[in-house]
């Protein structure tokens, strides 16, 4: 009798743990039901990073913007440029006649390669002189560049032994002269480093405004601010500019290291590097007061802000190159400002760009930012109402 009364208390205390660890049980299941946003990033954050290792990342690019600059039409020529059309790996965007315009297609980014068919080839390769086919190509990322490269003679050679008249010799009738602009050496830091501004600056300022707007209303210091003649603008102006002298010595840190320690070199202009850095900083943090506005919790903003920056990394050249992703992704990269910064600092540090080989770039910037900016006012006017 004493057994059986000592065993009743303790499977009934028993029974009280697993009720009151189903009733916790099922509170947080409702309360995560309730927090849609925590529960859609539980759902998207997975779903998005399968879709786009899927389909969108390649790490052997296809189809990369191409230049030819002929220097005579000729069979031969033509045959080379139909080659290249039909190859996955090329995709001639530009026939030339302009050497200047050579270079300054490689120089602004708007191709990868540029194939110059000398005058009088077709001549020499039928009289056995072996003329010289030159290949530049942009090496400021060279995983896009070096399975092209590669590939490249083997095409060359099978659509010349196509042609009537051109001889089969044991080795080719022409050479190759490649030469890799921008990163020689095609070491991976020059590439790496100066995209770790943008990504850095992505990560740190978007963060950083995320949590402004919802950590007053979490203290409750927003009610300070309405009783406040201040208007909406102000107040979001007040908020970024700390973060954009934030932004300058992140900025300044990783350049500088980048500098020092792994022989990164600055060709362009340092003024002109530092106002588009501006620019891009000022474009991430109106994202991010977006989302600040638009998030109940900081756990919201932290989350929405890891959602935005995920295709940051995955699509904007970063990690995988940006000519071998399928159009659509392409097209959702150039919506996100740090597409465009990668090209424009890597472009100043290590091709020396002027303004006007950016243009486009720096346009597109200024479109995101100022859009970024008008949902940014309008949604905290709302916020205040």
């Amino acid at each position: 009798m004493t057994m059986i009364q000592g065993q009743t208390p303790r499977r009934s205390r028993r029974g009280e743990f697993w009720r009151r660890t189903w009733a916790m049980l099922v509170k947080e299941f409702i309360q995560l039901r309730r927090d849609r946003v925590s529960f859609a990033m539980i759902i998207m954050i997975p779903l998005i990073q399968l879709l786009l290792f899927g389909y969108a990342i390649n790490t052997n690019p296809r189809h990369l913007p191409t230049a030819i600059l002929l220097q005579e039409s000729s069979d031969l020529g033509r045959s080379i440029l139909r080659a290249l059309e039909n190859t996955r790996y090329f995709k001639v965007t530009h026939v030339l006649h302009d050497e200047a315009e050579f270079d300054r297609l490689l120089a602004s980014g708007t191709v990868l390669f540029a194939i110059e068919i000398p005058a009088n080839f077709e001549r020499d390769v039928r009289r056995g002189d072996r003329p010289a086919i030159l290949i530049a190509s942009d090496a400021t990322d060279p995983v896009a560049a070096g399975s092209a490269i590669a590939a490249l003679s083997g095409v060359l050679q099978t659509a010349l032994r196509h042609d009537h008249g051109v001889p089969e010799p044991a080795s080719a009738p022409f050479e190759f002269r490649s030469h890799a602009r921008y990163n020689p050496a095609a070491e991976t830091s020059l590439n790496i480093v100066p995209g770790l501004v943008g990504t850095i600056l992505t990560m740190t300022m978007l963060i950083f405004t995320a949590l402004s707007v919802t950590r007053e209303i979490e203290r409750g210091t927003m009610e300070s601010l309405l009783s406040m003649p201040i208007r909406p603008v102000e107040v979001m102006l007040g908020k970024i500019i700390p973060y954009i002298i934030v932004g300058f010595v992140q900025a300044a840190l990783i350049l500088g290291i980048g500098i020092l320690l792994f022989g990164v070199p600055l060709l362009g202009s340092l003024l002109l590097l530092a106002m588009l850095s501006t620019l891009f900083i000022t474009a991430n943090l109106a994202i991010g007061y977006t989302f600040s506005t638009l998030a109940q919790n900081q756990l919201q903003a932290m989350q929405m802000s890891l959602m935005f920056f995920l295709p940051n990394i995955l699509l904007s050249g970063f990690m995988f190159p940006f000519a071998g992703m399928p159009v659509w992704a392409q097209w959702i990269g150039e919506a996100l400002p740090l597409t465009h910064y990668l090209r424009i600092v890597r472009g100043i540090m290590l091709k020396g760009a002027s303004f006007e080989n950016l243009y486009y770039d720096t346009a597109a910037l200024t479109g995101l930012m100022l859009l970024a900016m008008a949902v940014a006012v309008t949604r905290f006017r709302r916020t205040l109402d």
